[in-house]
């Protein structure tokens, strides 16, 4: 008969409740600093609701009333070195933490004037989510990006979950970089059942990160409730499963949740890894705007008024009554001196305009703001030496993928701040293919092999460029791989510089292998390049031989951008010129003139190259070849690519990958809009098929472009020039 052993959780999983002994034992200091900070947030967020209600606020306004005592009580017991980021539901996290860094210079209690630097906080936060150009993100932020990495806050976050890896690269730069700080990363429970935030979890705790993950569970995720989401809706239960200790805590408490804060804190200061914090709050509003849940039918008037007697501000008050700390005249003066300084910050960002009120039309960005910032300006490549085209100086046949590992082996050791991630790297001599051979044994403590999670270790890396101390170098393995991760590789990384107002840097490379013809099918063979060009904030490397490499991926580890570099397995094994020197660089808009001619363009890249070379040789063709060799729009050499369409008035346009994601359907619409008046015919294009490549050989070849497709368009357009 079979037997069961019960098995115990490895981490403990508590409820944490305060006794009225805990509030008596509290240091009157802080209960007043506490009181401060929730009367200001509750006041900041009846000022964003006021002005939402009149239209002023464009967008979403999500407020936070009701959940102010999670915030206040879990960021009190931060450090000035601690860093915090949020949810699109941020603003009391953003202001409890901004309110911190200003204490540190201004006092913050009961009785100080709100001026100054506290002043300059709130209508910083203010006009951020009016979109206006004095915003902490200059306008484009909102309510639901705000950051300011002085005072510790990297950003909320939009997309439900987002922000949680971008927290654990911040809390693994500290570790790295060898301090005790701790991040904490604040998410609701709709954000609990998200792959990336379970998937950092797993990260965080295989790693020992610093990082505390505090759950605000508001009990809806909009209007579905929380027991129609989830089996177990004690949502601090998902830490048992990852080994973390978690503490579940009345939120509306600001004591309880200042304690359980406190235990978490010293858990991951002591090196034993991250803790998860649940508290239980409520908003006291819907998602969006001033009317309560009530009025959209999936909550009733008891149930919210049953948590406003609750309500942390009214908590603080009493109790500090009690102790004789304060009167309650001194309480009510308070609120109405946060609501007053509100009202007055509100007046400055509005006019009247008849009888009703107006954004003042000055304190918009202007229009021409638009795009800047999507990219760094590369001032930090303009003293580096560059490579001329070709093998530049002495040279030595190679195969391919020993010089992808030399160069990251030279970098590495010539710039401590950069650090490689992704599955495999740090094994089988240099991962699935040898291009990161020796990176482990040579610098050891930079070289991570990760989990299967994409979207995790792709975050992570987010969050570590965005912190500034490290530059990450991530391996997907393969390019398909971006779907898992699309959000952190788009949402996240892609837009990052341009959303926080254009001046964070995000210096990250993200290395990846084009695989058609190796038999891996659908899943494993696409070509990224097209997908990638229509994503703002990304440059694009595609180097077609070993000289390019060099310069290219030098580049890439020096730009300030996030960089795709793109592989060909064709390319890998080959045995080709490579340089003897490792370093220079080939920076944007450095396309390579492989041939010269008159007749046609012939545009390509990657390991389409050379295979168009034989071509044009066996051929005799009168044509210019041009590798492009940097793929993003804002890194495309213009004066190359027009100067021989003005020359031959003819284009053809070689990829191999499929039609559908292709890059040339981009690159064909922005010639005929720059080079129309030049163009003889129509933009001719060789692409794989709609499909993707599938495992038969067969059909794998029939889906990828090859050299009888170039040779039959290249012939076609030479017989009509």
């Amino acid at each position: 008969m079979m037997r069961t052993i019960p098995l115990d959780p490895q981490a403990s999983w508590v409820q944490l409740c305060a006794t009225q002994d805990d509030w008596d034992a509290m240091d009157p200091a802080i209960l007043d600093t506490m009181l401060v900070r929730l009367s200001l947030i509750r006041a900041f967020e009846e000022s964003v609701l006021d002005l939402a209600g009149n239209g002023l606020v464009h967008g979403p306004a999500h407020s936070s009333i009701g959940q102010e005592g999670g915030a206040v009580g879990s960021i009190l017991p931060l450090l000035p070195g601690d860093q915090v980021n949020g949810s699109h539901r941020g603003h009391h996290q953003f202001l409890a933490k901004a309110l911190g860094y200003v204490a540190q210079q201004q006092p913050l209690v009961h009785d100080a004037p709100l001026d100054g630097a506290i002043r300059e906080t709130l209508q910083g936060a203010l006009a951020e989510i009016m979109g206006l150009r004095s915003g902490f993100c200059l306008g484009r932020g909102g309510s639901m990006h705000l950051r300011w990495a002085e005072a510790g806050v990297t950003g909320t976050n939009a997309i439900v979950g987002g922000g949680v890896p971008l927290a654990a690269g911040a809390a693994w730069a500290d570790r790295m970089a060898g301090t005790d700080n701790v991040s904490v990363t604040y998410f609701g429970d709709g954000a609990v059942n998200i792959g990336s935030v379970l998937e950092t979890m797993n990260l965080a705790a295989a790693w020992k990160l610093p990082l505390v993950f505090f759950i605000e569970n508001n009990l809806y995720a909009v209007s579905t409730h929380v027991d129609e989401a989830t089996a177990e809706p004690r949502l601090s239960s998902r830490g048992l499963a990852f080994g973390i200790p978690s503490w579940r805590v009345d939120g509306m408490d600001p004591v309880a949740t200042y304690m359980a804060m406190q235990q978490a804190l010293s858990v991951c200061r002591a090196g034993q890894g991250p803790a998860v914090i649940e508290a239980t709050v409520y908003r006291y509003f819907h998602q969006n705007g001033k009317l309560p849940g009530s009025a959209f039918g999936y909550r009733d008037k008891g149930e919210e008024a049953a948590w406003r007697e609750r309500d942390p501000i009214e908590q603080v008050g009493r109790e500090m009554i009690r102790r004789d700390l304060l009167t309650a005249k001194d309480i009510s003066d308070l609120r109405e001196r946060c609501r007053a300084v509100m009202e007055e910050i509100s007046a400055e960002l509005t006019v009247m305009e008849g009888n009703r009120r107006a954004v003042r039309s000055e304190l918009w960005p202007a229009a021409s703001f638009r795009d800047v910032g999507i990219r760094s300006d590369l001032d930090e490549i303009s003293a580096l030496p560059r490579l001329s085209q070709g093998t530049a100086g002495e040279s030595t046949k190679r195969k391919f993928v020993d010089v992808v590992a030399d160069v990251m082996n030279q970098r590495m050791e010539q710039d401590p701040r950069i650090v490689v991630l992704g599955e495999d790297v740090h094994r089988l001599k240099g991962g699935t293919n040898g291009a990161t051979r020796d990176l482990a044994a040579n610098f050891p403590g930079r070289v991570f092999g990760t989990p299967i999670s994409e979207n995790a270790f792709m975050g992570l890396a987010g969050g570590l460029a965005m912190d500034g101390r490290f530059r990450p170098v991530v391996e997907f393995m393969y390019p398909d791989f971006m779907w898992v991760a699309a959000d952190q590789v788009f949402n996240q990384v892609g837009k990052a510089r341009h959303m926080f107002g254009g001046a964070i840097d995000v210096p990250l490379v993200l290395r990846t292998k084009v695989a058609m013809g190796t038999g891996y099918g659908s899943q494993h063979s696409m070509d990224p390049a097209g997908i990638f060009a229509t994503a703002p904030g990304w440059r694009i490397v595609a180097p077609s031989c070993p000289a390019d490499y060099v310069g290219l991926m030098n580049a890439a580890l020096a730009i300030n951008d996030p960089v795709l570099v793109i592989e060909h397995v064709d390319l890998y094994q080959q045995m080709l010129p490579a340089p003897v020197d490792l370093d220079g660089i080939i920076p944007p808009g450095s396309a390579a003139l492989r041939r010269s001619g008159s007749k046609v363009t012939v545009i390509t890249y990657l390991a389409m190259v050379q295979p168009v070379l034989d071509i044009v040789d066996e051929l005799d063709a009168d044509v210019d070849v041009i590798d492009l060799r940097w793929l993003d729009r804002a890194s495309l050499d213009w004066d190359t690519i027009g100067e021989s369409i003005r020359r031959t008035n003819r284009v053809l346009l070689v990829e191999q990958g499929a039609r559908g994601t292709s890059y040339g359907g981009w690159l064909a619409d922005e010639i005929q809009r720059r080079l129309f008046d030049w163009l003889d015919g129509p933009i001719m294009r060789v692409t794989g098929g709609e499909a993707s490549p599938s495992i038969s050989k067969v059909l794998e070849r029939a889906a990828c472009a090859g050299r009888e497709e170039i040779s039959a368009a290249l012939g076609e357009l030479l017989e009509l020039a």
